[in-house]
């Protein structure tokens, strides 16, 4: 005898939808559900941080971050009220003495989803503010530094951090939901803001969250200053969009007059009240469901571990340069804290990996500035590129996710590892250099890697003022086996050897990618990059230093997950036993992880 649920054995489920009502809030209200909804779609954006202020002849000053831009699926009750908040975009800051920072966006709130507001742009003299996404800095780090954007932290990530300026006061861009901001390029040109992130809940595609651009040093609007991020972004001296949490546009830029910082964009709110059914569905109920388009996605909840390695330093080139800090080093596995995620139907997690530092030296009016690793992120973990190697003549090593060699020719120090500090620890400081300051001689330091400090510049006759002298050894990277790669392809982030200029060798790149130092005739002799998709800094030398290896991401899945990656020049592989059948996503270029 027939069942009567159509066949299907089970408790008959009467369809329950939310007739895909949409409402747009651009303004704080109540939501009131349809009698039937039971799960709800959202996008809360935050109020975008204002651009940062400056007087009348100030140089360049930082774009407003984008508000926090949070996304997905809530189990909700029918008939009953959700407050909404819209938060407003950060107030227009300045003109005043001294010159004030932007200031930051108001959260956004839908029952309970937070999104926060955008950092404020710098003024002078203040870094970029924190935020959903993070404001735009005037000046190089690490005197002062952009805001840091997911603050405070959620998953997946809800903005990205502000880019960074260069001297003389050039200023980056506001963060993005989609991207950070843009730091600033010489000669004189700013960075603009971060790309926002597209999305169709309203029924139209519709970019928000995009950062504002910075201001440069030139007295004149045009192509130096500084364009807003797709998504409400302001360009400089422009308010971000309402209701798209765009950051402000900076102000400032050298002008004959005070240049106040430009407002953020206000928030917005959109609920999607979903069909949704729960249970055993009868065979007339799923036909129907299935004709209409409303028959619901999945739920799809996974737990992943990770490997996030950022770009490598390069090494200083200059005389003696100290040897590139590896980028940070960050990992779940084995046996730590796994990374959950769920939603409905599917799930895109943003990938970035981050760029070796190119061949430069310790940013100054003469050399160039852009010598420090680009930074990892997957998700809410982010690992911090290595730091640049010091030059010559007491020249430190720059901080970063494992320091830079401090330069030889004195005793140049090693940069800071572990900078910004994050728990376990991302890597390790620089060596210092070594030789008679002032002096066409001496050794590097080597840059710091993810298991150990940089070994110190070599004076073997413990003689000041006397060699032969050799460089430092880059600090060792560390082995991890989540891809199941065997030994030496499964080590990483290793720091690179400092340079010696006419006497004893370079030093030893550290295992994990890290380029040797170069040695004599004048440290020209021996050098090499760090390699690529591991992290390793460069080797310093004063031929030239090498550039930093570009950083990986790689992710681990349970067997039952249905994982993908793109671009294809990213890979998913799975795991022989004993593994389990594991997915493993390898991420070599940006891109974008699927799970579904």
């Amino acid at each position: 005898m027939g069942s009567p649920n159509g066949g299907i054995v089970g408790v008959i489920n009467p369809t329950s939808f939310g007739k895909c009502t949409v409402t747009s809030a651009t303004g704080s209200t109540t939501l009131t559900t349809q009698p039937g909804t039971r799960v709800a779609q959202y996008l809360v954006v935050a109020g975008g941080g204002s651009g940062g202020a400056g007087g009348a002849g100030a140089g360049g000053r930082g774009g407003g971050g984008a508000g926090g831009y949070r996304t997905g699926c809530l189990q909700v009750c029918g008939a009953t009220p959700y407050p909404i908040t819209v938060g407003a975009g950060g107030a227009a800051s300045g003109p005043a003495t001294p010159d004030p920072a932007g200031n930051q966006g108001t959260s956004s709130i839908f029952s309970t989803i937070t999104s926060a507001g955008g950092g404020g742009g710098s003024g002078f003299p203040n870094n970029g503010g924190p935020g959903g996404s993070g404001g735009g800095v005037y000046n190089v780090p690490p005197s002062f530094t952009a805001g840091t954007g997911n603050t405070p932290p959620v998953s997946p990530p809800q903005g990205n951090p502000g880019g960074t300026g260069i001297s003389p006061g050039n200023a980056g861009g506001g963060g993005g939901a989609g991207a950070a901001g843009s730091n600033a390029t010489a000669p004189n040109i700013a960075g603009p803001g971060g790309v926002g992130l597209e999305n169709s809940i309203s029924g139209t595609p519709t970019f928000y969250a995009g950062g504002g651009g910075g201001s440069s040093c030139s007295q004149t609007p045009g192509p130096t200053q500084g364009t807003g991020g797709t998504g409400g972004g302001g360009a400089y001296n422009t308010a971000g969009t309402a209701n798209t949490g765009g950051g402000g546009g900076a102000g400032g830029s050298n002008a004959s007059t005070a240049v106040p910082g430009k407002a953020g964009g206000s928030g917005i709110v959109i609920v999607k009240e979903l069909n949704k059914a729960s249970g055993v569905w009868n065979l007339q109920s799923q036909f129907s469901a299935r004709k209409s388009g409303t028959w619901p996605s999945p739920l799809i909840s996974v737990d992943v571990d990770y490997l996030v390695v950022a770009g490598g330093g390069s090494g200083g080139n200059s005389v003696i340069g100290g040897g590139g800090g590896a980028g940070g080093y960050r990992t779940s596995f084995p046996g730590g804290t796994k990374l959950s995620f769920s939603g409905f139907g599917s799930i895109t997690v943003p990938v970035t990996i981050g760029a070796g530092g190119a061949v430069g030296s310790n940013p100054s009016t003469s050399n160039p500035p852009t010598v420090k690793g680009s930074d990892s992120i997957f998700s809410t973990i982010t690992a911090t590129g290595g730091g640049f190697g010091g030059t010559y003549n007491n020249d430190p090593g720059g901080p970063g996710g494992s320091g830079g060699g401090g330069g030889g020719g004195g005793t140049g120090p090693g940069g800071s590892g572990n900078t910004p500090p994050v728990s376990p620890s991302q890597g390790f400081g620089g060596g210092s250099g070594t030789g008679p300051t002032c002096a066409n001689d001496g050794g590097g330091g080597g840059g710091g890697g993810s298991s150990a400090i940089g070994g110190n510049g070599i004076n073997p006759g413990g003689l000041p003022n006397a060699g032969p002298y050799s460089g430092g050894a880059g600090g060792a990277g560390s082995t991890n086996l989540i891809a199941g790669n065997p030994a030496p392809t499964s080590i990483y982030a290793g720091g690179g050897g400092g340079g010696s200029y006419s006497t004893g060798p370079g030093g030893a790149g550290g295992s994990g990618g890290g380029g040797n130092g170069a040695g004599p005739p004048v440290g020209t002799v021996g050098g090499t990059n760090g390699a690529v998709n591991t992290g390793g800094g460069g080797g310093g030398g004063s031929g030239g230093g090498k550039t930093g290896g570009s950083g990986i991401v790689i992710v681990r899945a349970p067997g039952p997950s249905n994982i993908s990656a793109a671009p294809g020049t990213n890979t998913v592989t799975t795991l022989p036993a004993p593994a389990g059948g594991c997915k493993v996503a390898t991420f070599t270029v940006s891109g974008d992880l699927t799970i579904s």
